[in-house]
């Protein structure tokens, strides 16, 4: 069991039989009495979000959690096929489990799996991902003193707004975690 108060962002606990993930964390100390701490978590199984506002002081179960290091194969339709690089095991892995994260899949790709009782829950992506660019539209004329920008498609279909130079067939970086342009490759 942990306290509430060590919940922070990225932590994972069990509360009512369920996986949750803290996404959001705040600590609330009022004048009298205990302090709340207010958390927003995602279920890792289903995807659906929790608001929860514990005492201080209350307590959840922590979980276990293996951590295998995989590299992406491909994606028949539903499942996404990845192979541990240890054991060359290949879990695949719902689309629902990776979310956003799908948009980030290119081939090749190494990424950490995170299991909880050999059933795979969450992935963790590098901070950036090189992306091969299939289709760059026209430019945006407009604010010129930052530079004009156009909106291309990835291979996987991620949508970026990237510099006016950038042209089919070129490689960029993209971060992972805003989804922005970084650099041509």
């Amino acid at each position: 069991m942990i306290d509430v108060n060590d919940l922070r962002k990225g932590v994972t606990f069990e509360f009512d039989n369920k996986l949750y993930k803290v996404l959001d964390y705040h600590h609330n100390k009022s004048g009298r009495g205990n302090a709340s701490i207010r958390i927003k978590a995602v279920d890792l199984r289903t995807g659906t979000t929790l608001e929860k506002t514990f005492q201080s002081g209350d307590r959840v179960q922590d979980v276990r959690l293996d951590f295998h290091n995989v590299q992406y194969l491909y994606n028949d339709g539903e499942l996404y096929n990845f192979m541990d690089l240890d054991t060359y095991e290949q879990p695949a892995v719902r689309g629902e489990i990776l979310g956003e994260a799908r948009d980030f899949l290119v081939e090749n790709l190494e990424v950490k799996l995170t299991f909880y009782e050999g059933e795979p829950l969450d992935i963790e992506l590098p901070a950036s991902v090189d992306m091969k660019v299939t289709e760059a539209g026209m430019a945006i004329r407009g604010d010129t003193a930052t530079g004009v920008t156009k909106k291309c498609k990835t291979e996987t279909g991620l949508e970026v707004t990237v510099p006016n130079f950038v042209e089919t067939g070129d490689t960029i970086r993209v971060n992972t975690s805003t989804g922005s342009y970084v650099t041509r490759v």
